[in-house]
């Protein structure tokens, strides 16, 4: 399946159903009334979170949604039916913006929440609901309301505890492949990894999620080499593994570069907590790997752990690090229970916050 982080979509509610405007008409009843029915209200478009889809790829094939109308009410008082509901079903961890991709309208961040996109229009009256003493028989009836109609955009935020950063063919596919059943595309040339890949890490019976991003070069987020865009993917991790090939030059200054382009991005994704790993160390001979380590020991300010997933050196002890402040970040934040969201018209605005 194709990955796809990214998609435009066109929503629009049902329209309410139009009033009727009928008079009762039967034998021996010489005066029968109004009994115009109510118009049905317009179906609404939701957006559910729901578990099984990490990619927005169904949006590729389908980018207009559009909810059903309101039946018109009928005689004899009949109210019209209701328009039936369309939802989409996103995956976890996909934001709704609006058309300026800047306006965050909901972020869904949890299996089976719930968001009201758009409302459906209100069922028209009938001419029944105008009867009065003064006005017994009402000739007319109120149009159903028109529905809500947007283009929103789908962006999705990969949801992992840890994730991989580094110069393209600094190892991360491989570590990713051998600590997990992932199997990312691996090969000798830069950029082999072209969108983000998931896998679960398992160490001392726990399990975490580890995100693998493309490579980054020096001025990724200026847009050169496949930019910085899927950054987005770990900003919601709760450590970085930073890999640095052992087979880099400067090591040192392959850290920086990365470091860099981190900060650039910013969402403070710089300040996140932070695994430095000197990979690959399997190609080099100990005096050149003593080296290496102690340049980027100088860079990072920190001892680097020193790894190599092809056989197997240093990996158990990295998981455990990666483990140890996943869990510390878990039991700091211990969130409340995030409830499922319903429209916005059930959501507290500033003007309703009561000051203590």
């Amino acid at each position: 399946m194709k990955f796809l982080d990214e998609a435009k979509v066109y929503i629009r509610s049902g329209d309410g159903g139009a009033g009727s405007v009928s008079f009762r008409r039967e034998k021996f009843i010489e005066f029968g009334g109004p009994d115009g029915g109510d118009g049905g209200r317009g179906g609404d478009v939701w957006v559910e979170a729901v578990n099984g889809l990490n990619t927005l790829i169904d949006f590729r094939f389908q980018q207009h949604f559009k909810a059903k109308v309101g039946m018109h009410g009928m005689g004899k008082n009949r109210t019209g039916a209701n328009g039936d509901d369309v939802t989409l079903k996103v995956p976890v961890g996909t934001q709704i913006l609006e058309e300026d991709q800047e306006t965050l309208i909901c972020d869904l961040t949890e299996e089976g929440q719930r968001f009201c996109l758009a409302k459906g229009g209100n069922g028209g009256f009938g001419n029944s609901h105008f009867k009065s003493s003064v006005n017994q028989a009402p000739d007319w009836a109120n149009p159903g309301l028109a529905g809500e109609e947007k283009t929103l955009w789908l962006h999705l935020k990969l949801i992992a505890d840890a994730g991989l950063v580094g110069l393209p063919n600094a190892g991360k596919s491989t570590f990713l492949a051998s600590v997990t059943r992932a199997r990312p595309k691996i090969a000798n040339y830069p950029f082999t990894t072209l969108h983000p890949n998931l896998g679960v890490a398992t160490i001392d019976e726990r399990e975490f999620i580890l995100a693998d991003i493309p490579g980054l070069i020096e001025g990724a987020h200026e847009g050169v080499g496949i930019g910085d865009r899927f950054l987005g993917h770990v900003e919601r991790t709760r450590v970085l593994l930073h890999l640095v090939s052992a087979q880099e030059e400067k090591v040192g200054k392959a850290y920086k570069t990365v470091k860099h382009e981190l900060e650039a991005y910013g969402n403070e994704l710089a300040d996140k907590p932070e695994i430095v790993a000197l990979s690959q160390i399997d190609v080099l001979d100990d005096a050149t790997l003593k080296k290496k380590a102690k340049e980027l020991a100088k860079a990072c300010g920190k001892t680097p752990f020193q790894i190599s997933a092809v056989t197997g050196k240093g990996m158990t002890e990295v998981l455990r690090a990666l483990r140890d402040i996943i869990v510390e970040a878990n039991t700091e934040e211990k969130p409340a229970k995030t409830p499922k969201l319903r429209h916005r018209d059930m959501i507290a605005s500033d003007e309703d916050e009561v000051d203590e």
